[in-house]
């Protein structure tokens, strides 16, 4: 290296993770040993989580400065390019090089500059949150992906929502460093989706044009098939074949969830259309199932606010008023804070849990509860979290709703979940003692509609607006009425 100072920094870095990995070798002089000889294996298990730890925000940290020192450089070697050489000419050079210093190739290294110059240029919080090591770059790059299409206003308001603790509406929940990425861009997705200045209908519009099923030869005599379609149709199909993939399952059935669910989608296609025909008659096709929670002011036809589906996110109105109107199974009403939207607590004195509450369950947590898990899936069991037997009551802040896996967990290891709330699932704690947070759903309040509508009438009468002190207008299914301590949210399932 030609800077000594910067050579120096880095010889001190390698030192320093020789000392780690002397760590974990039981070599290290620290006295960790010492306060642990009665269970040296725990003392042992606390120091590699710990390394892991720093681990992950030193990677953070080091993210930040490649960033950075993309950005310089770049800058740098346009300033010292030849006056008259082309612009593309020199951002070749500059990607060029970085790909070579990092032994990566162009695209990637395209790549990296795009989004160290969106970072450094636009997203001040995302960078300082990554310096720091509160989010990983994989988090960074979500918040990068996520904001490309805004405008700047845009862009600060969904950057502030996840990493300013004082912006006007900040995130709940878990913060955003500390889910996984996968998940922190889902939720960032949400919150672009509600308040992309271009209203939801006309960008759904133009995704519907652009559907299509794509074909991919890959490896060892695979392939991947895979269909760009609207959100609705799109989760129906996944929960139908989960549903069937499930039923199929038993003591005798040697074939994983994720093999039976391939196999079902397959059958489906080249069959007759009965997806059971993996092993025919041994479970009846299911109807698919969606749920779906909506304003009722979006569901008249006096505003266009987003409706939620589940699993997905937000939708556009005219997408869930087509699945009220054609195929709603069944209506439930779901009392929210008319503050920030977020479900309110009920409860019950006997220990199984009507549908009903099964279904605000699904809509107070969106998904499995465990950090960092994804499933969604109708088969998520609701569980107590302090045992029936125990005194534990059926209300929902005494309620859980993992999936079977995490369910398993729970029970067959000391992984244990924490109470919960009315708007926020439960955490959990892990054989060494850490707490996991869980993350929540980002409610909000409704919209008032700007005008009144002919579509929002009830009984000929326009709709009342809000008063001082009164209550935010009901969500219900299909009629309106009007409650002076809260909102009823619409949450039907269709199939």
């Amino acid at each position: 290296m030609g800077n000594a100072a910067v050579a120096n920094a880095y010889e001190d870095i390698f030192a320093a993770i020789d000392v780690l990995n002397s760590a974990l070798d039981g070599d290290d002089e620290s006295g960790s040993e010492a306060s642990s000889e009665a269970d040296p294996l725990h003392g042992m298990g606390d120091t590699c989580l710990d390394i892991l730890s720093g681990a992950a925000g030193v990677e953070a940290r080091v993210a930040g400065l490649k960033a950075r020192a993309a950005v310089k450089y770049s800058d740098a070697a346009q300033a010292f390019a030849l006056p008259d050489a082309p612009v593309r000419a020199r951002e070749m050079a500059v990607t060029a090089e970085v790909a070579c210093v990092l032994n990566i190739g162009d695209r990637a290294s395209g790549a990296l500059l795009d989004q160290s110059h969106m970072l450094t240029a636009a997203l001040p919080l995302t960078l300082s949150a990554l310096q720091s090591g509160t989010i990983s770059w994989q988090h960074a790059r979500a918040m990068v992906d996520e904001v490309a299409t805004l405008d700047p206003d845009g862009a600060a308001a969904l950057e502030a929502h996840f990493l300013d603790p004082d912006a006007p509406n900040p995130a709940g929940g878990c913060p955003a460093g500390e889910m996984p990425a996968s998940r922190f861009r889902h939720r960032a997705r949400i919150w672009r989706e509600r308040h992309h200045t271009e209203s939801i209908e006309k960008r759904h519009a133009k995704g519907v044009l652009d559907r299509r099923v794509e074909y991919a030869p890959d490896q060892d005599g695979m392939a991947w098939l895979s269909a760009y379609l609207p959100a609705d149709q799109a989760a129906a199909i996944w929960n139908r074949t989960t549903a069937v993939a499930r039923g199929l399952q038993g003591p005798d059935e040697p074939l994983t969830l994720t093999q039976l669910r391939a196999d079902v989608l397959a059958a489906a296609l080249l069959s007759s259309g009965n997806p059971a025909e993996h092993d025919p008659g041994q479970v009846p096709p299911p109807r698919a199932h969606v749920l779906v929670t909506v304003p009722v002011f979006s569901l008249l036809g006096a505003t266009e606010e987003p409706a939620m589906l589940d699993g997905y996110g937000p939708i556009p109105a005219s997408m869930a008023r087509d699945l009220v109107s054609n195929g709603a199974d069944s209506f439930y009403r779901v009392l929210v804070d008319p503050r920030d939207g977020a479900p309110l607590e009920i409860g019950r004195a006997n220990y199984r849990l009507t549908e009903a509450m099964r279904n605000w369950l699904r809509l107070r947590d969106g998904k499995c509860p465990f950090p960092g898990c994804s499933n969604h899936s109708l088969d998520n069991e609701a569980d107590h979290i302090l045992a029936w037997h125990k005194g534990g009551t059926t209300g929902v802040s005494n309620l859980g709703q993992p999936c079977p896996k995490h369910h398993r967990l729970r029970h067959t290891s000391t992984w244990r979940p924490t109470a919960a709330s009315k708007n926020e699932p439960p955490g959990w704690i892990s054989p060494t003692g850490r707490h996991y947070k869980s993350e929540h759903q980002d409610w909000e309040p409704p919209h008032w509609p700007k005008e009144p509508k002919p579509e929002a009438r009830r009984n000929g009468h326009w709709l009342p607006t809000p008063r001082e002190g009164c209550g935010d207008p009901d969500f219900v299914h299909i009629g309106l009425s009007l409650g002076e301590n809260g909102v009823e949210r619409f949450l039907h399932s269709t199939g």
